[in-house]
């Protein structure tokens, strides 16, 4: 199966060899450590942005109805000290610079000061996110775990979170360093705490096919180059 068909039937593609080993390593390098589980805001950090505007977007740019903007970026780092486990769930919500009443758009929460809101189902279906791997990630280390096929099933209670863990197939994504997860945000995901003292560090961006309405504006600015064209 192809990139798309995946997309579209599973929620979710691997893509190899992104990036070589040696630019993975320097990109580790640039980044160090994250702060606590991960860092937000990564799309003001230079090489990122660039990174997101150039062989990231290319990625997603046929998956998406217009031209991709990145919208969200988080560099996440499991290692020892910062050992977490997620739970099933999907990613509902878009980080914007201020609330603003807008039909469709809500509920609104702040998390850690930065307001976050529900948009309309038709644009959650409208973003991908590509999660760029700098280590090499398996069960050992907290790879990413998919029920696939749930990123068609809309916006899931908990209840119907739980049905679909007995209906739909779990699935682990297992990748090297340099390979890329394209992910619908609709797609039922979770991780374990890694049981290794090898780093699972990951960044990971969110793109957007679509532009917000008025008032609302992004809270990590869109590159330019990539909103205009």
């Amino acid at each position: 199966m192809n990139i798309a068909s995946n997309l579209d039937t599973r929620g979710f593609a691997l893509v190899p060899n992104v990036l070589d080993a040696s630019a993975c390593h320097a990109l580790a390098s640039l980044l160090g450590d994250a702060n606590g589980a991960g860092s937000r805001d990564m799309l003001r950090n230079q090489k990122v942005a660039e990174l997101a505007e150039s062989s990231l977007a290319e990625l997603t740019r046929q998956h998406l109805p217009l031209s991709p903007i990145p919208v969200r970026g988080i560099y996440f780092d499991k290692r020892p000290e910062t050992n977490w486990l997620v739970a099933w769930h999907q990613d509902l919500t878009l980080a914007l610079k201020e609330q603003a009443e807008v039909p469709g758009f809500g509920p609104w929460s702040v998390k850690e000061g930065v307001p976050h809101v529900q948009p309309p189902m038709k644009l959650l279906e409208q973003m991908l996110t590509a999660r760029l791997h700098l280590d090499d990630t398996d069960s050992s280390n907290g790879a990413l775990r998919v029920l696939s096929g749930t990123h068609r099933r809309g916006r899931l209670s908990a209840d119907a979170i739980q049905s679909c863990r007995e209906t739909h197939e779990e699935l682990l994504c297992e990748a090297k360093a340099g390979d890329v997860l394209l992910m619908r945000p609709l797609l039922l995901h979770a991780s374990s705490r890694s049981s290794s003292p090898r780093r699972r560090r990951v960044l990971h961006i969110e793109f957007a096919g679509f532009p917000l309405p008025k008032p609302l504006e992004w809270h990590e600015a869109p590159c330019q180059t990539l909103a205009s064209t």
